[in-house]
Protein backbone atom coordinates (compact mmCIF):
# COMPACT_ATOMS: atom_id res chain seq x y z
CA UNK A 1 0.00 0.00 0.00
CA UNK A 2 2.98 2.44 0.44
CA UNK A 3 4.01 1.72 -2.69
CA UNK A 4 0.70 2.57 -4.46
CA UNK A 5 1.11 5.97 -2.78
CA UNK A 6 5.02 6.65 -3.39
CA UNK A 7 4.74 5.96 -7.13
CA UNK A 8 2.10 8.85 -7.83
CA UNK A 9 3.86 11.23 -5.74
CA UNK A 10 7.14 10.16 -7.62
CA UNK A 11 5.18 10.95 -11.04
CA UNK A 12 4.12 14.18 -10.03
CA UNK A 13 7.12 15.57 -8.45
CA UNK A 14 8.75 14.67 -12.00
CA UNK A 15 6.29 16.32 -13.33
CA UNK A 16 6.00 19.09 -11.81
CA UNK A 17 10.15 19.49 -11.99
CA UNK A 18 9.99 19.13 -15.84
CA UNK A 19 6.91 21.71 -15.80
CA UNK A 20 8.89 24.18 -14.21
CA UNK A 21 12.28 23.43 -16.05
CA UNK A 22 10.28 23.36 -19.25
CA UNK A 23 8.78 26.98 -18.57
CA UNK A 24 12.01 28.41 -17.42
CA UNK A 25 13.14 27.39 -20.86
CA UNK A 26 10.67 28.44 -23.23
CA UNK A 27 8.87 30.99 -21.27
CA UNK A 28 11.35 32.97 -19.58
CA UNK A 29 12.16 35.65 -22.58
CA UNK A 30 11.50 38.46 -20.68
CA UNK A 31 14.78 37.82 -18.66
CA UNK A 32 16.97 37.44 -22.24
CA UNK A 33 15.28 40.79 -23.15
CA UNK A 34 17.19 42.29 -20.44
CA UNK A 35 20.29 40.83 -21.21
CA UNK A 36 19.81 42.12 -24.72
CA UNK A 37 19.02 45.47 -23.50
CA UNK A 38 22.00 45.50 -20.95
CA UNK A 39 24.55 43.29 -23.92
CA UNK A 40 23.58 46.61 -26.10
CA UNK A 41 24.21 49.50 -23.55
CA UNK A 42 27.43 47.80 -22.67
CA UNK A 43 28.45 47.75 -26.84
CA UNK A 44 27.25 51.38 -27.18
CA UNK A 45 29.80 52.49 -23.76
CA UNK A 46 32.41 50.63 -25.46
CA UNK A 47 32.25 52.76 -28.57
CA UNK A 48 31.74 55.91 -26.68
CA UNK A 49 35.00 54.81 -25.03
CA UNK A 50 36.81 54.28 -28.07
CA UNK A 51 35.87 57.79 -29.93
CA UNK A 52 37.26 59.19 -26.84
CA UNK A 53 40.51 57.35 -26.82
CA UNK A 54 40.95 58.12 -30.36
CA UNK A 55 40.12 62.05 -29.34
CA UNK A 56 42.47 61.78 -26.55
CA UNK A 57 45.02 60.20 -28.82
CA UNK A 58 44.99 63.08 -31.50
CA UNK A 59 45.00 65.80 -28.91
CA UNK A 60 48.37 64.05 -27.16
CA UNK A 61 49.50 64.13 -31.23
CA UNK A 62 49.17 67.51 -31.20
CA UNK A 63 50.40 68.65 -27.91
CA UNK A 64 53.94 66.10 -28.37
CA UNK A 65 54.48 68.29 -32.05
CA UNK A 66 53.89 71.54 -30.14
CA UNK A 67 56.34 70.94 -27.50
CA UNK A 68 58.43 69.48 -30.02
CA UNK A 69 58.63 72.76 -32.04
CA UNK A 70 58.55 74.86 -28.78
CA UNK A 71 61.84 72.86 -27.64
CA UNK A 72 63.66 73.48 -30.97
CA UNK A 73 62.69 76.77 -31.06
CA UNK A 74 63.79 77.44 -27.33
CA UNK A 75 67.43 75.69 -27.86
CA UNK A 76 68.02 78.03 -31.11
CA UNK A 77 67.41 81.23 -29.03
CA UNK A 78 69.17 79.81 -26.02
CA UNK A 79 72.45 78.85 -27.93
CA UNK A 80 75.23 81.55 -27.45
CA UNK A 81 77.46 82.70 -30.79
CA UNK A 82 81.19 81.80 -30.36
CA UNK A 83 83.08 85.29 -31.09
CA UNK A 84 87.10 84.03 -31.78
CA UNK A 85 88.16 87.74 -32.29
CA UNK A 86 86.61 89.20 -29.16
CA UNK A 87 88.42 85.75 -27.26
CA UNK A 88 91.87 86.36 -28.81
CA UNK A 89 91.46 89.70 -28.19
CA UNK A 90 91.09 89.31 -24.10
CA UNK A 91 93.76 86.11 -24.00
CA UNK A 92 96.47 87.29 -26.54
CA UNK A 93 95.79 84.15 -28.43
CA UNK A 94 93.65 82.64 -30.61
CA UNK A 95 91.07 80.39 -29.22
CA UNK A 96 89.05 77.67 -30.81
CA UNK A 97 85.32 77.67 -29.76
CA UNK A 98 84.82 74.18 -27.27
CA UNK A 99 88.77 74.07 -26.43
CA UNK A 100 88.29 72.80 -23.02
CA UNK A 101 92.42 73.92 -22.75
CA UNK A 102 90.55 77.06 -22.12
CA UNK A 103 89.77 76.24 -18.53
CA UNK A 104 92.54 76.49 -16.16
CA UNK A 105 93.31 73.64 -14.53
CA UNK A 106 92.37 71.41 -17.74
CA UNK A 107 95.24 70.52 -20.45
CA UNK A 108 94.97 68.13 -23.41
CA UNK A 109 94.74 64.71 -21.68
CA UNK A 110 92.69 66.07 -19.41
CA UNK A 111 90.07 67.54 -22.57
CA UNK A 112 90.60 63.79 -23.88
CA UNK A 113 89.18 62.59 -21.07
CA UNK A 114 86.59 64.50 -20.72
CA UNK A 115 85.75 63.70 -24.42
CA UNK A 116 85.74 60.43 -23.67
CA UNK A 117 83.10 61.03 -21.78
CA UNK A 118 80.74 62.87 -23.91
CA UNK A 119 81.71 66.02 -22.81
CA UNK A 120 82.91 68.04 -25.57
CA UNK A 121 81.35 71.74 -24.98
CA UNK A 122 82.33 74.40 -22.96
CA UNK A 123 77.93 74.17 -22.23
CA UNK A 124 78.36 70.26 -21.62
CA UNK A 125 81.34 71.10 -19.28
CA UNK A 126 79.32 74.12 -17.15
CA UNK A 127 76.29 71.26 -16.92
CA UNK A 128 78.54 68.87 -15.21
CA UNK A 129 78.60 68.39 -11.36
CA UNK A 130 82.33 68.64 -10.01
CA UNK A 131 81.53 65.05 -9.07
CA UNK A 132 81.24 64.24 -12.42
CA UNK A 133 84.71 65.91 -12.78
CA UNK A 134 86.26 64.04 -10.19
CA UNK A 135 84.54 61.26 -11.70
CA UNK A 136 86.31 61.74 -15.18
CA UNK A 137 89.65 62.36 -13.45
CA UNK A 138 89.48 59.05 -11.62
CA UNK A 139 88.53 57.30 -15.40
CA UNK A 140 92.18 58.43 -16.14
CA UNK A 141 93.98 56.67 -13.19
CA UNK A 142 96.63 57.72 -10.74
CA UNK A 143 97.76 61.12 -12.48
CA UNK A 144 95.27 62.38 -12.38
CA UNK A 145 94.36 62.79 -9.06
CA UNK A 146 95.98 65.51 -7.79
CA UNK A 147 93.57 68.16 -10.37
CA UNK A 148 91.32 69.70 -8.46
CA UNK A 149 88.12 70.33 -10.84
CA UNK A 150 86.25 72.64 -8.35
CA UNK A 151 86.31 75.57 -10.59
CA UNK A 152 85.74 74.30 -13.94
CA UNK A 153 82.04 74.00 -14.95
CA UNK A 154 81.77 77.92 -13.72
CA UNK A 155 84.96 78.70 -16.07
CA UNK A 156 83.84 76.66 -18.85
CA UNK A 157 80.00 78.79 -17.92
CA UNK A 158 82.49 81.83 -18.65
CA UNK A 159 84.02 80.39 -21.93
CA UNK A 160 80.21 79.48 -23.25
CA UNK A 161 78.88 82.59 -22.45
CA UNK A 162 81.42 84.82 -24.29
CA UNK A 163 82.55 86.92 -20.65
CA UNK A 164 86.44 86.33 -21.68
CA UNK A 165 86.98 89.26 -19.60
CA UNK A 166 85.71 87.92 -16.56
CA UNK A 167 87.33 84.63 -17.22
CA UNK A 168 90.92 86.05 -17.87
CA UNK A 169 90.75 87.81 -14.51
CA UNK A 170 89.17 85.02 -12.60
CA UNK A 171 91.81 82.41 -14.02
CA UNK A 172 94.79 85.24 -13.14
CA UNK A 173 93.62 84.98 -9.08
CA UNK A 174 93.41 80.84 -9.68
CA UNK A 175 96.04 78.50 -8.64
CA UNK A 176 96.39 75.55 -11.47
CA UNK A 177 92.46 76.05 -11.67
CA UNK A 178 91.52 75.39 -8.08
Amino acid sequence: MNLCILIPLLVGTICALLGYLLGRLLGGDSNHDDCDDRVAKLIADLEACRRHKMSLEGDLKTAKASLASSLAATSIVASIPFDGATAKSVFGKKIKENDLTVVEGIGPKIQQLFHNHEVKTWKALSECSIEKCQDVLTSGGDRFKMHKPGSWPKQAKLAYEGRWSDLLKWQDELDGGK
